[in-house]
């Protein structure tokens, strides 16, 4: 059974931001491992820490000679200037059941198999903005996990890419595609329109 690192949604109204990006993880230095940049395969550097979990693979399993697909959440303030956040990291070998022979099965078919493909991000949340102009939205995520952790509190996606006005303050499921540090629409999907004012207020 192959493990899916974007494991499919529990619930409709589910809030997510959730990628998976090829690269080496290069630290800021050996004392500071948490802190530092994903470096893709076209040379790309994205800034990136590594939480706690993902961390602890990190020291354990990972060779930083090599490149991973890193299973990340997006943050970002504008569509230049992205910074990931590392939740784990997919190594079918590690995490399932496979022959530990890299050079015979090809990763980029496994992820094709379960419908992803490098640097691709699944986003789920309120559309809260639209800049018609500069064609750019603004999605809401509201985690479902409340804790006093800065971690988990509501945070925006700016996002290149255009949905109507129309759709404003609805729930709506995207898919999108890291182009260096800007995160772009392929496709969405209106989950709720316009969710009501009741569920605004309780954010």
């Amino acid at each position: 059974m192959l493990k899916n690192p974007i494991p499919k949604v529990t619930n409709q109204l589910q809030h997510r931001a959730i990628g998976i990006v090829n690269g080496k993880f290069t630290p800021l230095s050996n004392e500071q491992l948490n802190r530092g940049f994903l470096i893709d395969n076209k040379d790309e550097k994205i800034e990136t820490v590594v939480l706690g979990k993902a961390l602890s693979l990190l020291k354990k399993h990972i060779d930083l000679k090599k490149s991973y697909y890193w299973i990340v959440y997006p943050k970002n303030k504008n569509t230049q200037n992205l910074h990931l956040q590392v939740a784990g990291i997919w190594d079918p070998y590690q995490l399932n059941d496979f022959p530990n022979d890299s050079s015979k099965t090809n990763f980029s078919k496994l992820l094709e198999e379960l419908d992803l493909k490098d640097n691709y991000f699944s986003v789920r949340g309120e559309l809260v903005f639209v800049n018609t102009q500069k064609k750019e939205i603004v999605i809401k995520i509201c985690p479902a996990i409340k804790s006093k952790n800065l971690k988990n509190k509501n945070f925006k996606l700016v996002i290149k890419g255009e949905l109507s006005l129309e759709l404003l303050h609805s729930f709506v499921s995207l898919d999108i595609n890291r182009d260096g540090n800007s995160l772009q629409l392929i496709k969405y999907e209106v989950i709720e329109k316009n969710l009501s004012k009741k569920t605004r207020m309780k954010d």
